[in-house]
């Protein structure tokens, strides 16, 4: 089992933070953000729903005692409004390997250590 099976990563270009509704991911603002060590990309998180097939459901209006029904579509829902295949989307453990990579992570060095 994976760890935060709901949530995903979106890595973007840096110039779209402007873009972002910081109420619909799970960052506070463009400081809270994490950059690429070039300064050229960023990424954030946020919980999806991903449903498998089809279905319908059938609510009752309080007021009223009428049925009303609505269909909900498979499909993955809870993606920021930026969202495009375009950039990739990453789950937990995809995300930790790209954050290790020197293009994320200054390696360690005696110099870097100083």
């Amino acid at each position: 089992m994976t760890t935060f099976p709901n949530r995903r990563w979106l890595v973007i270009p840096i110039n779209l933070t402007g873009s972002i509704d910081f109420n619909s991911v799970l960052e506070s603002s463009p400081s809270s953000l994490r950059t690429s060590v070039d300064g050229t990309k960023t990424f954030v998180k946020y919980e999806i729903n991903e449903v498998t097939e089809d279905y319908s459901v059938t609510v009752p209006n309080l007021e009223t005692g009428e049925e009303s029904s609505y269909s909900v579509e498979a499909g993955i829902y809870g993606r920021p409004s930026f969202y495009s295949e375009e950039y990739p989307e990453y789950n937990h453990e995809e995300i930790l390997a790209l954050l290790a990579t020197e293009e994320w992570t200054i390696p360690m060095s005696a110099e870097n250590i100083r």
